[in-house]
């Protein structure tokens, strides 16, 4: 009705226009609009620029399931196809796009609006992207009316987002054309993709020419002083540094070094010039406290805010956020939680595997998670005892309260408290839904999520896609492997890469990397690379983490498992509620849900055959031809 009413109205007004009005309608809709005038000064420059900020993906926001772990870290339900997690166990890549719940998804090319349908769709977002910052690049000399400062601020954005929107393609896809100028709509298209390693020097340009530009904190700046206090989004000299770190260590990293030039090692030259960048990051927040390290007792605030009236998450941590437009993650609470807690959704878990990575409190590892330790002091018949303390922040095990109100399941103990043990109620009310691991995640969620308490309301949860605790941890891989020993330092900043670890463990109350672990440097890396599993669990890094180790085809990392155990009958479930974190349990033992088959060609996703038919020189990743 609307429609024909519309319609009808319209109609009558083009019948009441005049000649004149005619001869306007026929002119071009921009004729009046100067190509000039969104350059002409710092306010129109920014304006345009400001669509960039709206090209960062929503990793955890695209359509209605949110998915974005990949590695051996989740296992989603497997009678379920449409997400991508489940194309990659089944190493079909070309599921990144088609596949309807993946932030790789194409989407439409160039959907840069608030609908959540389109705003994770990394592989149009970048490429809209990178040509937009081409374009500001190219106008910067019409910004004439502006002062030095309004100048360098609009060219450190517009180099930071060129580098940006390239690196977030090359570390899935490989080296890359580096596209650093606007490709007329005649043009005959010739660019060949670059190495590796050539394309991240590209974006280390950039990225640098950013950092020389950009200022570390806006609200210190004349321009910034318009809106201090809102102005924590904007792009600057410390984003701009750590993300040429990132880009330096992924560049180094064994499989980028490997196809570049052959060599399956570190690139000490790429490791140490990431150890230099990251340690600019660190010295100018010791002088100056733009971003800290969040207190332990904060440590859930990192990851979500509830009942803040939907204030970010991420305290002063949070150095760059993906997307932050929308609140909750759709469905997040529903995928999260078994059937017996929320009704609907697609169910998603932590591995058992994954979870043994949550070390013991003391800072050993648990080697084996089936047999005593006197070492360490891990008991298999008191799994959850003594265990890191980001192990109860993030997991939820057998015992925990996860109902706060247990009138709403009608005092049912099982129902209330995670029955996760071998038969429980939350692994076996809906079989093909319920908790297939026997673990579920809360870094993201309150342990009260459900359908009744309340929690699944009013909650903000957007992803960092670097925090300062993956600043220190990616400097000491970058100083370790480009200097050759746990022990050493990068040139301009004097903190050692154990002691770099070690202050993420100590924020979390964790014992220091052990002695055992600083004799040799791989065993140095073999710890460092469990506690950046353990520190940065479930935030999207898990994957590219294995893939640039060379590690993501080789076991145990292509086995998902889950853990099976019985509740010993020496305690009453008044006891096992009490302090589920000292509750005893027998038989304990794990078995591979799914294995991963995994070749070489699984290190790099495909490109679509339609972009590889364009022209020669573009070529497809091995092993997808």
């Amino acid at each position: 009705m609307k429609k024909i009413l519309y319609t009808a109205m319209f109609a009558m007004a083009l019948l009441s226009m005049t000649t004149s009005c005619k001869d306007y309608l026929d002119k071009s809709p921009l004729s009046d609009i100067s190509e000039e005038d969104p350059y002409k000064n710092y306010t129109n420059f920014q304006g345009f620029t400001e669509e960039l900020y709206n090209c960062i993906p929503m990793l955890t926001q695209c359509d209605y399931h949110s998915c974005w772990n990949f590695g051996e870290d989740e296992y989603w339900q497997p009678s379920e196809t449409r997400v991508f997690a489940y194309a990659v166990d089944q190493g079909n890549y070309w599921g990144w796009n088609d596949c309807f719940y993946s932030f790789f998804h194409t989407g439409a090319p160039g959907t840069t609006g608030t609908d959540r349908f389109q705003k994770g769709h990394l592989w149009g977002l970048s490429w809209y992207g990178i040509r937009k910052a081409n374009v500001g690049l190219a106008n910067l000399d019409l910004l004439t009316n502006a002062t030095q400062e309004e100048k360098n601020l609009i060219a450190g954005q517009l180099y930071f987002f060129r580098g940006f929107f390239h690196f977030m393609l090359m570390q899935y896809w490989g080296g890359l054309p580096y596209i650093d100028q606007v490709i007329p709509a005649d043009a005959v298209m010739r660019y060949p993709r670059l190495t590796y390693q050539q394309t991240a020097d590209k974006a280390a340009e950039d990225f640098q020419k950013a950092a020389d530009l950009l200022p570390v904190d806006w609200d210190k700046t004349t321009v910034g002083k318009a809106t201090a206090g809102k102005n924590n989004l904007r792009i600057n000299k410390i984003m701009a540094l750590s993300f040429l770190g990132k880009d330096l260590l992924w560049a180094g990293s064994p499989l980028m070094n490997k196809v570049s030039t052959g060599d399956a090692n570190y690139n000490k030259e790429y490791c140490q010039r990431a150890a230099e960048a990251f340690g600019q990051v660190l010295k100018i927040c010791d002088e100056t406290g733009r971003y800290q390290l969040a207190d332990f007792k904060d440590y859930t605030e990192l990851f979500y805010t509830y009942n803040q009236s939907y204030k970010l998450p991420g305290l002063k941590e949070a150095i760059f956020y993906e997307n932050p437009n929308g609140n909750w993650r759709w469905n997040m609470v529903n995928d999260f939680r078994p059937s017996t807690l929320s009704g609907s959704g697609i169910k998603v878990y932590p591995t058992a595997n994954y979870v043994d990575l949550f070390g013991m409190a003391n800072g050993k590892p648990i080697k084996d998670p089936t047999k005593k330790d006197p070492d360490s002091g891990y008991d298999p018949e008191h799994p959850f005892k003594n265990r890191d303390p980001r192990f109860y922040k993030d997991i939820i095990f057998d015992g925990e309260k996860c109902v706060k109100d247990g009138s709403k399941v009608g005092n049912d103990a099982h129902r209330q408290y995670a029955s996760l043990y071998t038969g429980g109620t939350y692994r076996t009310a809906t079989p093909s839904k319920d908790c297939f691991t026997g673990y579920l995640n809360m870094k993201f969620t309150s342990q009260y999520c459900n359908d009744w308490d309340g929690y699944r309301e009013n909650n903000n949860m957007v992803l960092s896609l670097i925090r300062l605790a993956d600043v220190y941890l990616m400097y000491a891989e970058a100083v370790a492997e480009g200097y050759g020993s746990a022990t050493a330092t990068a040139k301009d900043y004097t903190m050692n890469a154990v002691t770099a670890v070690n202050k993420i463990r100590e924020r979390a109350g964790v014992g220091d990397v052990a002695d055992e672990y600083l004799t040799t440097l791989d065993g140095f890396m073999s710890e460092l690379r469990r506690e950046r599993a353990v520190e940065l669990a479930f935030e999207g890094h898990r994957w590219t983490d294995l893939r640039r180790w060379l590690l993501v085809d080789k076991e145990p990392y292509t086995l998902k498992k889950a853990v099976y155990f019985d509740r010993a009958k020496d305690q009453t479930d008044a006891d096992r509620y009490k302090n589920p974190e000292n509750n005893h349990v027998v038989n304990l033992r794990e078995e591979v849900l799914s294995t991963r088959h995994f070749t070489e060609k699984h290190y790099w996703l495909p490109f679509l055959k339609s972009d590889v038919q364009m022209y020669p020189e573009f070529k497809q990743n091995p092993g997808w031809e």
